[in-house]
This record gives C-alpha cells, sequence and structure tokens, in this order.
C-alpha cells in the first residue's frame, strides 16, 4: 500500500525542496502534488475558503494513491482551510499516512526566499502577511521538523518516519 507524505509549512521553508529530494530519492513512482501549482498556476485563485484548489489536492492524491503512487502532498495549506480536506483523505486512506510541518522562523524563510528562483514573484513583505507560527494540524502523525534539520537530514527523516 502506497504511503500519503503530507508536507506543511510558512513560504520558504524547504518544502518544495524537500518533496523534489523525495522524488530525486525514491523516482517516478512518486507522486509531488504541490499546493503552490494547483492554486496559482492551474487555479490562478488566491488562497481562500472552499477553493477549487483544495478539491483538486483531494482528488488528485486519491488518484495518486489508487494507481499505487508514494504520494506527497505539499505546500502552506493553512490548517484552517486545508485541515478538514487533508484529515479527510488521512482516514480514506488504507496505507501509511505522515504528516510534516517544516517549523522556520519567518527571519530564516525570508532569507530563503532571496536565494530562490521565486523571489521576484512575491516579496518578503508578502510572506509576512501570510506567515503563521506553527501551524500545526493537532495529529498525532505530525511531525515537527524545525530549521536546525538540512535538506538532506529533513528528506531522510521523512523517508524514514513514511517508510520509504
Amino acid at each position: 500500500m502506497p504511503s500519503l507524505i503530507v508536507i506543511r509549512g510558512n513560504s520558504g521553508s524547504g518544502k518544495s525542496s524537500v518533496a523534489e529530494g523525495i522524488r530525486a530519492a525514491y523516482g517516478p513512482g512518486v507522486a509531488w502534488i504541490e499546493q503552490d501549482h494547483i492554486r496559482r498556476i492551474i487555479f490562478a485563485e488566491l488562497d481562500q475558503p472552499d477553493g477549487a484548489n483544495i478539491t483538486a489536492i483531494g482528488q488528485l492524491a486519491r488518484l495518486s494513491l489508487d494507481r499505487g503512487f508514494v504520494t506527497v502532498v505539499e505546500g502552506i495549506m493553512p490548517t484552517v482551510r486545508y485541515g478538514e480536506m487533508l484529515t479527510r483523505l488521512a482516514g480514506e486512506h488504507d496505507g501509511p499516512s505522515s504528516f510534516f510541518y517544516l517549523d522556520v522562523p519567518f527571519e530564516e524563510t525570508s532569507r530563503r526566499h532571496l536565494t530562490r528562483a521565486k523571489a521576484t514573484a512575491f516579496s518578503v513583505e508578502e510572506m509576512l502577511t501570510w506567515y503563521q507560527e506553527r501551524d500545526l494540524l493537532g495529529r498525532p502523525d505530525e511531525t515537527v521538523i524545525d530549521e536546525t534539520s538540512s535538506l538532506a537530514q529533513t528528506i531522510e527523516s521523512i523517508a524514514k518516519i513514511a517508510g520509504l
């Protein structure tokens, strides 16, 4: 049974780098469902309650899991808007589900933002308006990873916990 892996955290916390690293390490059997791509590119919508992207993320994850893919769902995904969908997704999945929250202080996320390709897509000031400190789902299977964990350590830790 394939694993569901949910990686959440603030903008600039390293979510996409971690998801990319998992796919690089474990190959084409990994489906990467990126909230930013679905919300910003496919639907071009703001992050809002009951957004089309929330439903689409859940549907794509179900399809990926049903087809046997290890499924990495990654994004900021604030609990207030995405928590119910993520809880339902895990509850409907017969296989293992692992939730991770990258807990990185704003000062570090803003520093990291300036080093990535998306640096011109939005400003550090905009990031501050989205930042939510420790926006945890409150699940017993949610692992918090702080900024002291390197990218390699984070990928290794997630892979181990998720049983990859």
